[in-house]
């Protein structure tokens, strides 16, 4: 829960006067309270844009506890806007706001634990513990509204789709920052990696992009007895995988994180003496550079049709762009650090964690608008992952 004891720092939101230590006492007192909404919502789990129930709930309790509600951004989206009752420090100064974010929605995928707040939605399940950010920033909007004070603005921002379309995208699309103005925003996951009572932040790319590529390779069928009267995709395809994976070990700057897996190869059917007129290969590239990510599509689709064309076949490439890399700011990276010190503890708080490849679309955000994404210890034990 740091975003319950974020202070003033410079331009940042006032939580109060006083620095906390450790657990917000009045958070502690919400946590059996908190728990129940995390076990309803992960019984109900909701895909991308279909968070209707989920959305209806969070907007209710908002407004119940007194907060201004705005339903329906990104269809599903849903923000809070609660001012707090502290003057500012500054005279004449004008106040300012944050945003604290939390996604909703579950992944398409069948649930297999026993406990009993299992999902009861077959083929439906927050696996990615999306309902534990629903409902941590739930538990800091009742608690924060139950006092008020803190010095400014704070938006709840609840946001739809995170894990397939890029809710985040929709709603800075739709006007979330024009709509709701902040000066910096926060974010988190849940990290099973990492082990419970321990954050990590990150200054710069922590989180990587995500892009997809298509590649359809149209060759010459024939009879596998006389390969030399085709021109055979299967072994263009081959000798393709291998060129793209050059790009990377050959082709990008090594100190440039960068990935790209070939995921899919589809070819041919159920005949094993015809070598077929097509091949099908995709995958995905990502990038902690955006330099490197826009290299690495172009180099893509150039490298596959030279290749492809002095095989003599011809190639349609369709690149699909996802989520932008996440970057921290630095200014809020290192404050949101010192606040987590405050609650978990300096030895606790890994400032040097290297990023992941994973993709996040909190990403859309932090383009807009400076802030941190950290992650939130959840394990065990690293090498012993609590699911």
């Amino acid at each position: 829960m740091f975003c319950l004891s974020l202070l003033r720092s410079g331009h940042k939101v006032a939580f109060g006067r006083r620095h906390y230590s450790g657990l917000v006492p009045g958070v502690v007192a919400l946590s059996q309270e908190m728990k129940d909404w995390r076990h309803d919502f992960h019984m109900h789990p909701e895909l991308s844009f279909e968070e209707f129930r989920t959305a209806e709930i969070v907007a209710n309790k908002l407004e119940k506890w007194g907060i201004q509600v705005t339903r329906n951004i990104a269809k599903t989206g849903v923000v809070g806007t609660l001012e707090g009752s502290l003057g500012s420090k500054d005279a004449g100064a004008p106040k300012k706001s944050i945003g604290l974010r939390a996604d909703m929605d579950a992944l398409a995928m069948e649930e297999l634990n026993e406990f009993s707040h299992r999902s009861t939605i077959p083929g439906r399940m927050h696996g990615c513990g999306h309902d534990g950010h629903t409902t941590m920033l739930l538990g800091a909007a009742k608690y924060l509204a139950s006092s008020r004070n803190f010095e400014g603005t704070v938006h709840f921002i609840f946001q739809p789709a995170e894990e397939e379309f890029g809710g985040g995208s929709y709603m800075v699309r739709e006007g979330l920052f024009e709509r709701f103005p902040c000066d910096s925003i926060y974010g988190m996951h849940n990290w099973p990696l990492l082990k419970a009572g321990e954050i990590s932040v990150r200054t710069g790319a922590i989180m990587a992009s995500c892009d997809e590529f298509k590649i359809t390779i149209n060759g010459k069928g024939g009879h596998a007895a006389m390969p030399h009267l085709t021109v055979d995709p299967i072994y263009i395809g081959s000798q393709l995988v291998s060129a793209l994976q050059a790009l990377v070990s050959r082709a990008t700057n090594p100190l440039k994180g960068a990935v790209l897996s070939v995921t899919t190869f589809h070819a041919g059917g159920p005949a094993t003496n015809v070598i077929p007129e097509q091949a099908l290969l995709q995958g995905t590239i990502r990038s902690l550079d955006e330099e490197t990510r826009k290299d690495l599509l172009s180099s893509c689709e150039h490298l596959s049709q030279s290749l492809v064309s002095s095989m003599g076949g011809t190639c349609e490439v369709a690149i699909t762009t996802g989520y932008p890399v996440t970057v921290n700011s630095q200014s809020e990276s290192e404050f949101c650090a010192q606040i987590c010190e405050k609650v978990v503890g300096s030895g606790k708080v890994l400032r040097d964690v290297e990023p992941t490849m994973g993709a996040e679309d909190f990403s859309y955000m932090l383009q807009n608008v400076p802030g941190c994404y950290l992650w939130l210890g959840q394990g065990k034990t690293k090498s012993d992952p609590m699911v």
